[in-house]
């Protein structure tokens, strides 16, 4: 683990910017963040892990959810500054019952919605 972790570039605040990809379809799922301790802990386990920036603590995919990722692969891009890691996804990705955080695009001046809601984020977090 430490010539992986050699080779990565951890920003000011000791984050790196994280990027879940379905192992299967490619599509990008969502990007989130990893210190040192949510990275080493992803690869120890295989259940990915990610530091929560508003919580200021780790946040283990699906802890609350079920939602988990289990990572199938793992890349960093040329700088070492970006990780993509390759998942399997349980269930949905993004907290607003969604399979992928990235569910809107741009068109037409405005945000059109392009995904539908797969689950109440309510049934999701017990609300």
């Amino acid at each position: 683990m430490n010539r992986i972790l050699q080779q990565i570039t951890f920003d000011a605040q000791g984050l790196i910017p994280a990027i879940a990809q379905d192992h299967e379809s490619g599509r990008v799922l969502m990007m989130a963040w990893m210190n040192k301790e949510a990275f080493e802990e992803t690869l120890r386990t295989g259940l990915v892990c990610y530091w929560s920036r508003s919580r200021g603590k780790l946040w283990r995919k699906g802890e609350s959810s079920g939602q988990q990722q289990r990572l199938v692969e793992l890349r960093i891009d040329c700088d070492g500054d970006t990780i993509l890691m390759k998942v399997d996804q349980k269930g949905v990705a993004c907290h607003t019952g969604r399979k992928s955080c990235f569910y809107r695009l741009a068109k037409d001046g405005d945000w059109a919605e392009t995904d539908p809601v797969l689950i109440d984020p309510k049934l999701l977090y017990g609300q």
